[in-house]
């Protein structure tokens, strides 16, 4: 059946929503998209007068789309080059989603996304659905024809697994950009020890280049071997300026929700580095520089003013 522009207007309602159910199942915007389009094409295809509640009848088609997407992801993650780490949504983003709550807003954290690597795709269901969007646990038990008692036992175990993976308690948005501003100038300095400092004794960092853009297969672990590493990173040279494609401009700002720095590159977004910062010291840098997982935030970057940047490099 052909559907009217009511019907239209009220999947185009849902989209948003959407959208930001299935970033935070998948990790990936591109395919988040991908997944809300293909809910569309469900929708178009059915009787949608005889479905009762429309919101409902959607969210079950999206989120079975993306289990089944997680499913083959798994299986191409295997053989994915290097480190694999989300697509970043830089502050402003609509498929973030709803930030009302702290569990809204940790749901979508560059960290917790990373943690929700480890869930089964059920596991990863259920914890979105109830920890972000507040879904009653007999919506959830319906979406992923499940009962109501199993779909309350996987939540706390997903919520435990999540909870054993996360780090100290973070800290507030000021002293997060003074970290930021410190973390700047430390790594800038060309010497090793004032970065230490700044790092809690088991920080790491990981980088996905995803094949197209130099990045260790393997984390660096130990604020030593970071703080090494994060040295050699801002060191300026003509080798880090041909990668780059010219010089670096660094911004502040957020992604996913938490302080990040931003490399922009001729207003082409080259890399984005999210800083996991606790009371002990930064405990986390998570690079993404693989160009595919860029294309949204460059866009996203474009349409504002941004101001002058912390520093250009190289």
């Amino acid at each position: 059946m052909a559907l009217t522009m009511d019907d239209v207007d009220r999947f185009e309602a849902s989209r948003p929503r959407l959208e930001a159910i299935a970033y935070r199942l998948l990790g990936s915007a591109s395919e988040a998209e991908d997944a809300a389009q293909e809910t569309f094409l469900r929708w178009q295809a059915a009787d949608v007068d005889r479905i009762e509640v429309p919101e409902a009848w959607l969210t079950k088609v999206l989120t079975n789309l993306c289990l089944n997407q997680l499913t083959s992801a798994r299986a191409r993650r295997e053989t994915y080059v290097g480190q694999w780490l989300p697509e970043p949504l830089l502050a402003g983003d609509p498929m973030l989603g709803p930030a009302d709550t702290a569990e809204q807003r940790e749901s979508v954290s560059y960290a917790v996304l990373a943690l929700l690597e480890r869930l089964t795709p059920n596991e990863r269901a259920v914890y979105v659905l109830r920890e972000a969007f507040d879904y009653p646990h007999r919506e959830i038990a319906e979406i992923l024809d499940i009962t109501e008692a199993s779909c309350q036992q996987i939540f706390h175990r997903a919520k435990k697994h999540v909870a054993e993976g996360k780090a100290r308690t973070e800290v507030d948005e000021a002293t997060a950009r003074r970290v930021i501003d410190e973390f700047l100038a430390a790594a800038t300095s060309g010497r090793t020890e004032p970065l230490v400092r700044l790092l809690t004794e088991d920080a790491v960092a990981i980088g996905d280049g995803g094949g197209k853009v130099p990045a260790r297969a393997k984390a660096f672990e130990g604020a030593l071997a970071v703080a090494k590493f994060m040295r050699g990173l801002f060191k300026p040279g003509k080798a880090q300026r041909a990668l780059a494609g010219g010089s670096v401009e660094l911004h502040a700002t957020t992604a996913n929700g938490g302080p990040a720095l931003v490399a922009v590159v001729d207003g082409r977004v080259f890399g984005v580095m999210s800083l996991e910062i606790t009371a002990e010291g930064i405990a986390a840098f998570r690079n993404q520089v693989n160009p595919d997982k860029l294309e949204r935030a460059t866009r996203h970057w474009a349409a504002a003013d941004h101001g002058e940047p912390l520093v250009s490099i190289f």
